[in-house]
């Protein structure tokens, strides 16, 4: 894919930079650059072009703001301690973006052109990268498609564009590194068999606002949903994946189908084996979680996601009672926090990557 380049005739300072990166916060900030792809039945994939980052104009028929027909991927370059920049498997990504794309009847962008763009836009922001500076500082790339096209027939759309667009990113949670506290909805679900639950698309994160809301109204971090069908089967949090620690040492996630096939998930199951521990994916039913805590058979449970990569679990609650921490959770030694640094460390540069993962931008 040929992409031509505009630079930006008013880049931010580097005075400004500076304080940008020592404080990033998530999403907040934006780097100088965009970068833009058309696609229509006919010309295919086009006009491949980075451009100064600026609002978009977009008229009011467009298609994607009447039937919300967009996909997205979310992912990090990692500045490294010889100062190279690398991204963490965005291939994996961009197989992810064909799969949501081929759900939401978008056009499907070639796993090369996507790492081509992804790279594109870091090369030409290479100075918003940060260093990481003892902490996880690095840049968060957000990859979205929509539909364009100026039509409210209900059909897929015949103008796609697609862009990646940059935000220098501090630590997730702005409390540190604790336990988060879960409230189970029994009202909300996620997705259903059949629908959209393994496709990175916004329809899935607004369905989940509301029972987020309820969350917080509750005085927890994250909501938990059950499975559409029976409201039996533990799937993901709003954004996140879950793992059940037994005190054997072996690991169950909930089986995907329903849910996102997170990347980070991916990799911590392969991580976990070279552990040695054994990883099931299969169906787990919140009552084998209560259970599991009560017994003490359920020893830590975490949840991970590429924004807050590994984070652990504490108190879940829900309408008429609550289930504590399970016990080792906050144990120094507790699994959670070997998978959290051993992963870290592969992306940081700080660790060999045996397992190929990391990909040099620049």
């Amino acid at each position: 894919m040929q992409i031509r380049t505009t630079r930006s005739s008013s880049p931010t300072s580097q005075e400004r930079l500076a304080e940008i990166l020592a404080n990033p916060g998530f999403g907040n900030h934006f780097t100088d650059h965009m970068l833009t792809v058309e696609w229509t039945p006919d010309a295919g994939w086009h006009d491949a072009r980075i451009e100064p980052y600026a609002p978009l104009s977009i008229d009011p028929a467009a298609a994607v703001l009447h039937y919300a027909q967009e996909t997205f991927e979310g992912m990090k370059a990692y500045r490294h301690p010889d100062g190279s920049v690398w991204s963490f498997r965005p291939e994996e990504n961009a197989a992810r973006m064909v799969r949501s794309s081929r759900r939401l009847a978008l056009p499907e962008l070639p796993v090369e052109d996507f790492v081509a763009c992804v790279d594109a836009l870091v090369q030409a922001d290479e100075r918003w990268v940060p260093v990481p500076d003892g902490g996880e500082k690095s840049l968060y790339i957000r990859p979205f498609m929509f539909a364009s096209e100026v039509f409210l027939g209900v059909r897929p759309a015949q103008h796609v564009t697609f862009m990646v667009i940059a935000s220098p990113a501090g630590a997730y949670f702005k409390g540190g590194m604790k336990p988060v506290t879960l409230w189970l909805t029994e009202e909300y679900t996620r997705a259903g068999r059949g629908g959209m639950g393994a496709a990175k698309t916004g329809g899935n994160y607004a369905s989940s606002l509301v029972a987020q809301q309820e969350a917080i109204a509750q005085g927890c971090d994250q909501v938990v949903f059950l499975d559409a069908q029976e409201l039996t089967y533990v799937e993901e949090l709003g954004g996140m994946n879950l793992y059940f620690v037994h005190a054997d040492g072996h690991v169950v996630t909930p089986a995907t189908g329903t849910i996102l096939e997170g990347i980070t998930r991916a990799s911590i199951i392969e991580l976990l084996g070279k552990l040695g521990h054994r990883v099931e994916e299969r169906r787990f039913s919140i009552q084998e979680w209560k259970d599991g805590v009560a017994s003490g058979e359920i020893t830590e449970v975490f949840a991970c996601g590429t924004a807050a990569v590994v984070t652990p679990v504490g108190e879940l609650k829900w309408a008429g009672g609550s289930t504590p921490a399970a016990t080792g959770v906050e144990a120094e030694d507790a699994l959670w926090t070997r998978v959290r640094r051993e992963l870290v460390d592969v992306q940081f540069g700080r660790t060999e990557d045996s397992f190929g993962w990391m990909h040099r931008i620049c």
